[in-house]
């Protein structure tokens, strides 16, 4: 249907993140930040600030609805899901001149987790969990309030129970695929960009800045249509659908900004991208190439470098360390070069103490990052919103999972648009770090024909 709610998966097998499955529903709350505002929904605490910036009014909720992990559960049990957009760095740095705003969406919504259906991929189970607000409520309306949870964990297990519509979403066509839509930055606009970011390279600004540009069009589809063709298309390590009342993301991202949990903060960088190759020969030799690359190299050491800045801001004082360093993943379209830094929390900090000192990833904005974002700002025509910024949840207990929004479909009403970004260093050429983001596009752009003929043929019906 159409109201609010999530799913979470995880397509790419492996025990780093196949394990679980989340779907939600009937969210109890809702904090959003809307031109500037926060606005507040459901039971939100009367003690949550509206007036000092999104992460500090998320912050109070988190303290305000405080509980203990069940150790049975699995490791989402309870808590905030939803996006944290790119601009909300605006709350944390100072960056004045923000670009247009031409869209007007949330540039965040985190919503207060109702009815939970977690499934176990590995013991074949399914755990069905509802929260409760309790904040308020005296002795008798706290045992209302239990039995009413009781009676909508029965009604989750009645609607698990039915069969679903045999409704199977088909792979798309080779040769299918949806024509580039128009560019934020066309006409040759995104590649003045670069010449102008070469320049603040050489000059000594910056050592890299990651220029995106945004494409728009007319989805003519039921979003979770194109979610159900992009998890065939693009499976990732993080595919998410995340519908709120006026903003609907789909997703698969490859990339964690970072995740807390047991107090150990951890953050694994992306940098450096080959497409698979034709057979398993080619395969390795793609492989080969990209791990000898100087350039990917030095790149993905100056990410590196920069996770370990990012999470030593929270750590406790020589507990940070590099656990990976350029290792090869492949996925299904294409093989990475990722890393992985960790460290310890220190004690007196949460979870948007994390979220304050990594956001936004250094692998959508540059190094140094606060100069890298002022560049973004002068040169990207218009306000990034929901792009690179994150997707995901907040529990509460005080641990977090973060994707980073990136190759994700954002739709309002029919209207829907995606952004993809390249890294530029000193030797870009601009015509190739163009034709890099429409590549990136094309991989969403490839569900939507599909999409649109799977919502088709239901609405026919």
């Amino acid at each position: 249907g159409d109201e609010p709610g999530f799913l979470l998966e995880s397509v790419e097998h492996g025990e780093r993140w196949a394990r679980f499955s989340f779907v939600g529903c009937r969210p109890r709350a809702q904090i959003a930040l809307i031109d500037g505002k926060v606005h507040t929904s459901g039971a939100v605490p009367k003690n949550v600030p509206t007036d000092r910036g999104f992460l500090a009014a998320l912050e109070a909720m988190l303290a305000a609805y405080s509980s203990p992990v069940v150790p049975e559960l699995p490791p989402l049990q309870g808590g905030m899901i939803g996006h944290i957009g790119y601009d909300v760095v605006r709350e944390i740095e100072r960056l004045p001149n923000v670009p247009t705003d031409d869209r007007q969406m949330p540039d965040a919504a985190m919503s207060m987790i109702g009815s939970l259906a977690a499934f176990d991929h590995w013991k074949q189970r399914a755990y069905l969990i509802e929260s409760v607000a309790t904040l308020g409520l005296d002795a008798s309306t706290i045992d209302k309030a239990y039995d009413d949870a009781c009676v909508s964990v029965q009604r989750m297990a009645r609607d698990l129970a039915q069969a679903a519509a045999a409704d199977v979403a088909e792979p798309p066509v080779d040769g299918d695929a949806l024509a580039a839509p128009p560019s934020s930055m066309a006409s040759g606009k995104y590649q003045h960009a670069v010449r102008v970011a070469k320049e603040h390279i050489l000059a000594g600004d910056i050592f890299q800045v990651v220029l995106s540009q945004r494409f728009d069009l007319t989805l003519n589809a039921d979003p979770f249509d194109f979610y159900r063709v992009l998890r065939q298309v693009n499976p990732s390590p993080y595919m998410y659908f995340v519908r709120h009342e006026s903003l609907t993301i789909a997703g698969s991202s490859p990339e964690p900004l970072v995740q807390l949990r047991d107090g150990r903060v951890t953050s694994r960088p992306i940098a450096g991208t080959r497409k698979r190759g034709r057979d398993d020969e080619h395969d390795r030799r793609l492989a080969g190439e990209l791990r000898e690359n100087p350039k990917e190299r030095a790149e993905h050491v100056m990410l590196v470098d920069l996770a370990r800045n990012d999470v030593g801001r929270v750590a406790k004082f020589g507990t940070v360390k590099v656990d990976e360093l350029m290792t090869l993943e492949r996925y299904s379209h294409v093989m990475h070069l990722t890393s992985q830094v960790s460290g310890q929390l220190r004690d007196e900090l949460g979870p948007i103490d994390v979220l304050r000192a990594t956001l936004p990833a250094g692998t959508v904005s540059g190094a140094p990052k606060v100069r890298a974002m002022e560049i973004i700002d002068a040169l990207e025509p218009v306000k990034r919103g929901p792009y690179a910024g994150v997707v995901g949840y907040v529990d509460f207990s005080g641990n977090l999972d973060m994707a980073i929004a990136i190759r994700t479909l954002f739709a309002a009403g029919d209207k829907a648009y995606l952004q993809a970004g390249a890294g530029i260093v000193a030797d870009s050429d601009p015509d190739e770090e163009d034709l890099e983001c429409r590549n990136k596009a094309a991989a969403l752009l490839a569900a939507v024909p599909a999409a649109r003929e799977m919502t088709a043929r239901r609405r026919s019906r």
